[in-house]
């Protein structure tokens, strides 16, 4: 099982950037995908989730309405779209599997990528 993430760099405020998680050796049908971010010093923070099975989504509060989760599940990618970004979305962000369908998004998932830089900043 592996993930890869990809996408993160410099953004003004109010700009927007679209994450992306390659996923490998494993279906994605069978697993739960899950973006959380890293600020030093700050534990780690859900951020999105899609449960495979049923397509469900979650989303933290301080996100709601600004970023999005989305798949291409013929290429094995899993997106977060960035809108909207605030000088607080900058951290260090993890893409993660865990290989059943989860209705919580937590932080203790099973396979991590080394994750993507965001920072926003004017």
């Amino acid at each position: 099982v592996q993930v890869v993430e990809s996408g993160g760099g410099l953004v003004q405020p109010g700009g927007s950037l679209r994450l992306s998680c390659a996923a490998s050796g494993f279906t994605l049908s069978d697993y739960t995908i899950g973006w959380f971010r890293e600020v030093s010093g700050k534990e780690r923070e859900a951020v999105s989730c899609i449960n495979f099975s049923d397509g469900s989504t979650w989303y933290g509060n301080s996100v709601k309405g600004r970023f999005t989760i989305s798949t291409d599940n013929t290429k094995k990618m899993v997106y977060l779209q960035m809108n909207n970004l605030k000088a607080e979305d900058t951290a260090l962000y993890y893409c993660a599997a865990e290989d059943y369908p989860r209705s919580t998004c937590y932080p203790d998932f099973g396979s991590w990528g080394q994750g993507t830089r965001v920072t926003v900043s004017s």
